[in-house]
């Protein structure tokens, strides 16, 4: 039987055994994979199961499906490729062993873990801050003088300036070191002072989409992106 490993930041979360010929991955709770988390859309993509092959196919889902990091519409899987959808990772194995621990639903049987669970109620909590708020927010983690900004403009600048939107601390900062753009509901990310001062998941950027759950660093003040619903 196949077998899907899901991980998430490299902590396995879930192991997932089925005996079905297709299951579905997908945000809500109706999916045989579960992904709690706003970057992955309600019906992502799905997986067909034939006795020699995997097929994973895409949903024509917002943010894409990527097996072995190459985006993909739809693609037959070898053993331990990897499938990235929003920030997990799916790892398919060709056959698994059943194991007592695991729960059986309608031929898929289902590990869970701790992670997964804080996951989920993570997730939880960003919903219903963005349904509470009716727009995106920036969650403040460290080096903040306030713990939610909300993105309800089109433009929002940072920086070290007295007339900024939201403030940021560290050394060597601009008066006005980046600014958060809205376009076509998307929102971007722009770095407009000193060099590498402007984070996005640790990496230095110029100009980067923001997705949800991406931890966005300028100067030392982390803040995550909590996308509002489309």
């Amino acid at each position: 039987m196949p077998e899907i490993i899901v991980k998430y930041e490299d902590k396995v979360i879930e192991r997932v055994v089925t005996e079905k010929k297709r299951i579905s991955i997908g945000r809500t709770a109706d999916n045989d994979i579960v992904l709690d988390n706003l970057g992955v859309s309600r019906r992502h993509a799905q997986m067909e199961f034939n006795p020699d092959s995997a097929v994973i196919i895409d949903n024509e889902s917002l943010n894409g499906t990527f097996v072995n990091s190459r985006k993909v519409t739809e693609e037959i899987l070898k053993d331990d490729d990897q499938i990235t959808i929003g920030k997990f990772n799916l790892i398919y194995h060709k056959n698994a062993e059943r194991s007592s621990n695991l729960t059986d639903m309608d031929g898929t049987m289902v590990l869970r873990t701790k992670k997964q669970k804080e996951l989920l109620e993570r997730d939880q909590k960003a919903r219903e801050l963005v349904e509470k708020s009716g727009c995106s927010v920036l969650l403040g983690l460290e080096n903040v003088n306030k713990k939610k900004f909300y993105l309800d403009r089109d433009l929002i600048t940072l920086g070290k300036s007295k007339f900024v939107d939201i403030g940021v601390k560290g050394f060597f900062l601009s008066r006005i070191q980046a600014k958060i753009v809205r376009e076509n509901d998307n929102f971007f990310l722009l770095n407009l002072g000193r060099k590498n001062k402007t984070k996005v998941n640790g990496a230095s950027i110029r100009r980067e989409r923001l997705k949800n759950d991406d931890l966005v660093q300028v100067g030392r003040s982390v803040f995550r992106f909590v996308e509002g619903n489309k």
